[in-house]
């Protein structure tokens, strides 16, 4: 089935000041990606060719990233990789009010395309998903939107998803965005299906009320309306929709199951590139249980922790359970356990940064401690 896709990369979620100066959807994961990786790499793998990037809050970093489509073999003639943010004109000074507005402003790429779906994602979400089987269920249930969903672990916070009731058959029964009190444990992933002329037309009457989100003003406006198929995921998901998140996901990186899904079993995700030799770890260097970064230099003592590219450790210096990310240098004899340093950190000899179990302490970009 010939499809497009459109990934919605343009909020910042609640990563706190993580996200102060870029989108959730650059957020830094495992070593060497970028959360936008996975969406992008699997609209790739799954044979769509032609793909919208919406981005707006703090898009430089996305942008810098997407300079090149070549990576995700979107560089090409018919179709390709299209990058789209809010514009003004003397018609529209708005910003992308909604995540449906953002879609409808750019509505002339769907109106100009011919391809009878649209597979419409989130950006801030780490998985490998094959978009055909999702493509096949939908036309299989004659679904008007085909809704993802998963069973959420019992502890998980629901008050973060989209809740799904569903029924034996797979039809939707019932959606609620972000409630109080879950009817169900069910959890949207934010990947839908959709018929590419049915979302024009959804679009086009969303505007004209002056409505702007998809999930409130489509998918739960219209649970009765239309047929809501949900179909079920249970391989690896983790959305980044909060500090706690972020830090999870790239410590599950050090699993050897996890890491098997992106690197060991094809397809892969790709990634842009940087020409950095390997890690370089010096006399009396230790890693445990860690991932290291290209054009990085080890002199002290990494343990269960993720250091991203051109990190500079110290000797004498330990790292703990915590998440190091580029271009980040590390003194004599420092200690960090439980903390996210943000890019171009500095700290001097002898500093320590001990954070909580489950409550990691954030130092912001650039800081010199």
């Amino acid at each position: 089935m010939k499809a497009l896709g459109i990934i919605l990369a343009g909020g910042n979620e609640n990563l706190g000041q993580l996200t102060d100066l870029r989108a959730a959807a650059a957020m830094p994961i495992g070593s060497c990606y970028r959360c936008l990786d996975f969406p992008l790499s699997n609209m790739s793998n799954s044979g769509i060719g032609k793909v919208a990037v919406l981005t707006q809050y703090n898009s430089r970093s996305l942008h810098d990233h997407l300079s090149s489509a070549k990576w995700w073999d979107l560089g090409r003639k018919q179709g390709g990789l299209f990058i789209f943010s809010p514009y003004l004109t003397s018609k529209n000074s708005f910003w992308f009010r909604g995540t449906a507005d953002s879609i409808y402003q750019n509505i002339t790429y769907l109106k100009r395309s011919n391809e009878a779906y649209v597979v419409l994602v989130s950006g801030n979400a780490v998985y490998k998903m094959d978009y055909n089987d999702i493509i096949n269920f939908h036309v299989s249930k004659e679904a008007d939107i085909t809704i993802v969903y998963r069973e959420a672990p019992q502890d998980e916070d629901l008050r973060s998803y989209g809740v799904l009731e569903v029924d034996n058959e797979g039809r939707v029964l019932n959606i609620e965005e972000k409630p109080l009190e879950p009817q169900s444990n069910l959890i949207s992933m934010g990947i839908y299906v959709i018929q590419r002329t049915l979302l024009i037309k959804l679009l086009d009457a969303t505007q004209a009320e002056d409505r702007y989100d998809f999930v409130r003003d489509i998918l739960v406006r219209y649970r009765k309306k239309l047929k809501l198929y949900g179909c079920h995921f249970d391989g690896y998901w983790k959305t980044l929709n909060g500090v706690k998140s972020y830090y999870d996901c790239n410590m599950d990186f050090l699993r050897k199951d996890v890491r098997d899904i992106f690197t060991k079993d094809a397809p892969y995700i790709e990634t842009k590139p940087k020409d950095e030799p390997p890690g370089k770890y010096n006399a009396g260097a230790q890693a445990k249980d860690a991932l290291i970064g290209s054009g990085s230099i080890i002199n002290g003592y990494i343990e269960h922790s993720v250091l991203f590219r051109k990190v500079f450790t110290g000797e004498g210096s330990a790292i703990k359970h915590s998440i190091v990310m580029e271009s980040c240098y590390i003194g004599n004899n420092c200690y960090i356990e439980n903390a996210i340093l943000d890019k171009e950190v500095v700290l001097s000899d002898g500093k320590q940064i001990i954070g909580k179990p489950g409550d990691p302490m954030i130092i912001a970009k650039g800081q010199v401690i």
